[in-house]
């Protein structure tokens, strides 16, 4: 019996170039897929975060008259450097020039000691080492992943001689806010942009989850999570003329989370 000839076909440059841009379109399914993965399980651990930095506040508030974090009072403002010109003003700050706790800084010691990183969203769009920061507090400036509403002033200076204002800081009755809705949101993600030129100050883009969200802590312990496909999370001074209304911004954007339905 005679066996058939084996013969083999080589492949064309077209059945070639078929089978790579099949590759190239599962290589970029499964990226993506990928992409929208840790970008859930980053949603989900900030979630996490600020339930925490929630139970810390809520703490906090039982040892201190129910009072929410605030304070300290604010020293002289002499430079840019200095992102917290005034007492109470909303700030994404955790301690001070001098190092003093400021704002969610002061849940680190008996709050939040054994679990200090959730002051810094993983879902961060720059680096931010957390424990660089952290690392500074009781020696200089640092600043964490989220802004604390605090006692909503937007002064950019406190007045010679002005003493600390406490009210609307009861955990239990926080007041209205400035469009007479009751304060609710205290805790947020940052969403901040401005000009490379303030690097020089020390003042840099700090944003999370690519701008597309912004996780909201309320007063009442709950979170959640509202997107930001209209920017109203964002606290956008790229224009130099903005920046004097920076801190007006930031509270802006907590009184659009008061305005969020659970």
């Amino acid at each position: 019996m005679t066996s058939l000839p084996y013969s083999r076909r080589a492949f064309t440059l077209i059945e070639l170039m078929v089978v790579i841009v099949i590759i190239t379109i599962l290589v970029v399914l499964v990226f993506a897929v990928m992409q929208a993965a840790k970008r859930e399980a980053n949603k989900s651990a900030c979630i996490s975060n600020l339930r925490q930095i929630g139970i810390g506040i809520s703490s906090y508030s039982a040892d201190y008259d129910g009072n929410i974090p605030y304070g300290p009072k604010a020293p002289p403002f002499t430079s840019a450097t200095n992102f917290y010109p005034s007492t109470g003003a909303p700030t994404s700050l955790i301690s001070l020039q001098k190092g003093d706790p400021v704002a969610l800084g002061l849940l680190l010691d008996n709050y939040l000691s054994k679990s200090p990183k959730v002051l810094f969203c993983p879902g961060s769009d720059q680096l931010l080492d957390g424990e660089k920061e952290l690392a500074k507090v009781g020696k200089s400036q640092a600043q964490c992943s989220y802004y604390y509403r605090h006692g909503g002033n937007t002064k950019l200076f406190d007045m010679p001689g002005s003493t600390l204002e406490t009210e609307n800081i009861r955990l239990s009755s926080l007041g209205n806010n400035r469009k007479g809705l009751p304060v609710r949101a205290l805790v947020i993600d940052s969403i901040f942009l401005c000009p490379d030129a303030l690097k020089s100050f020390g003042v840099r883009p700090l944003s999370n989850h690519q701008q597309k969200f912004a996780n909201v802590l309320y007063s009442d312990g709950h979170v959640s999570s509202h997107q930001n496909t209209d920017k109203r999370f964002t606290v956008d001074i790229t224009n130099f003329s903005q920046v004097r209304s920076a801190f007006d911004k930031i509270l802006t954007v907590f009184e659009k989370a008061d305005e969020e339905p659970y």
